[in-house]
């Protein structure tokens, strides 16, 4: 596969992961710019993960349906619009409706280019290098946004995180209309656009995942019970529809066909709830309880990044002679052993044993990303990669906002017990993980479901 084609891909999945992490160290200017508080500001995070948590399967059906090319340029363009309306926002109404516009849009890139990935390799065994060039791309800009955010915000105030985006999607774009071929004609007219985007299964799959995502982000301070009715409601109306539609957005049948990939996508919930709690958790409690500033902080936390970073490439080769079962339980048993040493963990611990910890956790954070893309490439139907690419993403969001929840709960106040409460959920999950790992097939494709 063409070096150049994998790059302007992983250039655009690049993109969601820099905009969801740059954000954080923009809040505070944003209250003052714009006069709200923090909780309101907040939504300028959780409004980004909801709407991309549905916009990734919409993103990745209409890759499926309409050309992943296409879809793939299209997100570009809604990323660069929105990044250049944001900055001259007379409100933060606006601002927040770019940030949901920049979440959409962004949400295009991973789905469409797992497609062009697939539709350039054909079936068979994962092309493990193209697969390492994303997992490195996104991987690097989640943990570099926080950097770049601080330096634009430092000299071009909050806006600088706005229009960074304009040259970036320009550029991006103009590479992509060269080098990407282009998809065969979409053929809308003889099947009908509203049959072909299922909008019906699409506002129920919303409403279901919205629901629920915002009972979990309630629950730590005021849980909102009455969303829960909400929730079964559309959940059981949507398998209803899915069931008799003729063009499901959500194919359910195909998931009861299909466990490797059900299988693949409780994993990825689970390892984002794994690895996100102790990413989360434990700089609370660094700062919190070990009265560490906010900069001894990251730098204690950096080999959590660091090392997943650069285990990719590993992770790559070991996908490429091995398939993905090696590398997703090598990652399992490396999280066990992480959240199991969180238990180690006092308030008279030094810097230099959290600094090991951090190491151990970060490790199998490159092996499982690596390990659960293959697994995905290999158990997605050929002609719904896309939608089950951005599902994948969904389910990373899902066990993101899990995490946040379950240290909402056990957290509070932030002590070592607190700490070790997490570490109790994240080593019994972990230890599901190992048993889950060992289960995964080594190699193969999926039929169609």
């Amino acid at each position: 596969m063409p070096r150049r084609y994998v790059a302007v891909i992983a250039l655009g999945t690049l993109l969601n992961p820099l905009n969801s992490s740059m954000i954080a160290v923009a809040l505070v200017s944003l209250q003052h710019a714009f006069g709200v508080g923090f909780g309101t500001a907040s939504w300028l995070v959780s409004g980004f993960y909801l709407a991309a948590c549905v916009g990734q399967p919409l993103m990745g059906r209409l890759a499926d349906r309409f050309g992943p090319r296409r879809v793939y340029c299209v997100g570009l363009a809604v990323v660069c619009a929105a990044s250049a309306v944001a900055p001259f926002a007379p409100g933060f109404g606006l601002v927040l409706a770019c940030r949901v516009l920049q979440a959409i849009g962004t949400s295009a890139a991973f789905p469409a280019g797992l497609a062009l990935i697939r539709r350039a390799a054909g079936t068979g065994t994962p092309p493990a290098g193209a697969l390492g060039t994303i997992a490195v791309a996104n991987s690097a800009s989640a943990g570099f946004g926080p950097v770049l955010g601080g330096f634009l915000v430092a000299f071009a105030g909050w806006q600088g995180i706005f229009l960074v985006n304009v040259p970036l999607t320009l550029t991006t774009l103009v590479l992509a209309l060269k080098v990407l071929p282009r998809d065969e004609p979409a053929g809308t007219a003889r099947t009908g656009l509203v049959r072909l985007i299922d909008p019906l299964g699409i506002l129920l799959f919303s409403g279901t995942l919205v629901g629920l995502l915002g009972f979990l982000l309630a629950l730590p301070h005021h849980p909102l019970w009455i969303l829960l009715p909400l929730v079964a409601v559309c959940a059981v109306g949507m398998i209803w529809w899915e069931l008799r539609s003729p063009m499901p957005f959500l194919d359910v049948r195909g998931f009861a066909r299909s466990p490797a990939l059900t299988g693949v996508l409780g994993q990825q919930a689970a390892i984002q709830l794994v690895f996100y709690g102790v990413f989360y958790g434990l700089p609370i409690w660094l700062e919190e309880s070990r009265h560490y500033s906010t900069e001894q902080a990251g730098l204690l936390m950096l080999p959590i990044a660091a090392l997943g970073v650069l285990v990719t490439p590993v992770a790559a080769r070991l996908v490429g002679r091995f398939g993905p079962r090696l590398p997703l339980l090598l990652g399992s048993v490396g999280l066990l052993a992480g959240s199991l040493l969180v238990f180690t963990l006092h308030d008279a611990t030094p810097a230099v044993g959290i600094l090991g910890v951090a190491a151990v956790l970060g490790l199998p954070n490159g092996l499982n990303n690596m390990g659960l893309q293959a697994a995905l490439y290999s158990a997605a139907p050929a002609d719904g990669t896309g939608m089950a690419a951005g599902l994948f993403q969904t389910a990373r969001y899902v066990g993101a906002i899990l995490s946040t929840a379950l240290i909402g709960l056990v957290l509070e106040p932030p002590s070592a017990i607190g700490l070790h409460r997490i570490a109790v959920v994240m080593s019994g999950f972990a230890a599901l993980l190992v048993v889950a790992a060992i289960t995964t097939r080594r190699s193969g494709t999926a039929r169609r479901p």
